[in-house]
């Protein structure tokens, strides 16, 4: 696959110049199957605590309002209005602001059994699942190798030395992330319009016409939305995405349809909200991994590491920027009629 500028050489093409670098093919298949095991569990267990956080936030605000309510959240609790002229069933406040006092009650709701097995698979999957890289070669990416890795940037950089990536000058460093926007920006907008639609619009999206009470409605909302992002963020191997700021735009339009939706109210069933609550946490997926995975394959390895930890910002800058419109916007709607 490409990204945002050059050819870049087949795998097999690599791999065919230094054949006696490669390991057996028994061995490295099975090195390769332990290590994706390995990180996908690490994944699993470094996103757990936020996403139980994000899906239980509408749980969270309704058990500080009601009034009197020390011991427990109710599963189930009886929809209280912010405004009883509004059409919509507010919170107090918007479920955007996950701030300290949500963590520490959500954290102290969950199972400590549950907690602990969470917290003993980082190291289990560290030391027993990942194989250590072993010691590197100077010339080890070799000349293929190199030629089938097209940097981001066109400017000239000096030779490669291992443990020299951190060493970068501030106008290498400059240069590599004015490559790097064509990704970032991408990211920023997938981010910016998944989070509005999550923290901003899921609990204003409340269909009063079914079984499900309000707070099972956002319950379902989150776990549509991460199933999504789960299976997407999964897929690297069976579909590979180049043109990221495609899946931007559509997630842009998702954002503007459901806002639609809030304020004109013509969906007539939830379930359509469902499906494209799922469709939203493909695409926020896709765009996560595919990003990523295309930045490795074109940078450099003298600046792989610092281009990946840059892309980092992309999903703070958007979820920043999306919890800061989300709140006047909850508190704007929640004032109408």
């Amino acid at each position: 696959m490409g990204g945002c500028a050059g050819r870049r050489l087949s795998d097999s093409e690599g791999e065919e110049a230094n054949p006696a670098l490669r390991p057996p093919p028994q061995d490295r298949q099975g090195t390769h199957w332990k290590n994706a095991v390995g990180f996908w569990l690490l994944g699993l267990c470094n996103n757990f605590s936020y996403v139980v956080m994000l899906s239980a936030a509408h749980d969270i605000l309704s058990h500080q309002r009601a009034p009197g309510n020390q011991s427990h959240v109710d599963p189930d609790p009886t929809p209280t209005s912010h405004n009883s002229s509004s059409r919509f069933d507010c919170n107090s406040v918007s479920t955007a602001p996950p701030g300290a006092h949500q963590w520490g009650l959500c954290c102290w709701k969950l199972h400590p059994g549950c907690l602990f097995s969470f917290g003993g698979n980082q190291p289990v999957c560290y030391f027993l699942l990942l194989t250590s890289p072993g010691p590197q070669d100077p010339g080890g990416e070799g000349e293929a190798d190199t030629a089938a890795r097209q940097p981001l940037i066109n400017s000239e950089a000096p030779e490669w030395k291992p443990g020299s990536s951190s060493h970068l000058s501030l106008q290498e460093r400059w240069t590599v992330f004015k490559g790097l926007l064509c990704y970032i920006v991408p990211l920023v907008l997938v981010y910016f319009a998944e989070y509005f639609i999550n923290q901003g619009l899921f609990e204003l999206l409340f269909f009063r016409n079914t079984f499900l009470s309000h707070a099972q409605q956002y319950r379902w909302y989150q776990m549509l939305y991460q199933a999504g992002v789960f299976a997407s963020r999964s897929s690297l191997r069976c579909c590979h995405i180049r043109h990221t700021w495609a899946l931007a735009l559509l997630q842009c339009l998702n954002l503007a349809f459901l806002l639609a939706d809030v304020w004109l109210s013509f969906l007539p069933s939830i379930y359509l909200v469902f499906l494209i609550i799922l469709y939203e946490g493909l695409l926020g997926g896709a765009a996560y991994v595919n990003t990523f995975h295309n930045i490795a394959l074109e940078t450099s390895s003298e600046h792989r590491e610092f281009a990946m930890a840059t892309t980092c910002i992309s999903d703070t800058l958007g979820i920043s920027l999306s919890g800061l419109l989300a709140l006047p916007l909850h508190d704007f709607l929640c004032q109408l009629s």
